[in-house]
């Protein structure tokens, strides 16, 4: 006769970065909340979710309205740092969609973002720098509407008003 074991151990086919999303409209009101959540694996996983979600326009502007924006500006300020490397990669993913950047226009996230000029992690820096400049494109993607110094003397503006 045949006796029941259980393993300890995870199945070898379970990848603990990737979350399970929810379907259809739920999927992005499901993952702001996770944003939010206390707990570090949930928002690592569902920033990697947001990452590959946000190559869509469509899932960009439902995003948008239904508040990760917010959401995002928050875990900018965020201890760990993989936390914040993806959000920042999120935003640039989000800036290469003319609503992605409309968006940023909205919610004040450059100012937000301007906040890790000086971070000391490369690649937060590089998705901040990369998320800068498609904010500077006009929507169709030829030409810059703002130089970067003009982008910048914004960023200084926004600064001393909110000191």
């Amino acid at each position: 006769m045949a006796h029941a074991r259980i393993s300890m151990y995870l199945p070898p086919d379970i990848n603990p970065t990737q979350a399970a999303i929810a379907y259809g409209c739920r999927a992005l009101p499901k993952l702001n909340e996770e944003l939010q959540s206390e707990d570090l694996l949930t928002r690592q996983k569902a920033l990697m979710a947001l990452c590959d979600l946000m190559h869509d326009p469509e899932h960009v502007y439902v995003a948008i309205d239904t508040g990760c924006l917010e959401s995002l500006k928050v875990l900018l300020k965020d201890n760990n740092d993989m936390v914040r490397i993806k959000t920042t990669e999120v935003l640039y993913i989000m800036a290469t969609h003319n609503v992605g950047r409309e968006g940023f226009l909205e919610h004040d996230v450059i100012l937000a973002l301007s906040s890790l000029l000086n971070d000391p992690q490369s690649a937060c820096r590089k998705n901040l720098h990369l998320a800068f400049k498609h904010v500077a494109l006009l929507p169709s993607g030829e030409e810059p509407s703002l130089n970067t110094s003009h982008l910048f003397s914004e960023i200084k503006t926004k600064q001393k008003s909110h000191q």
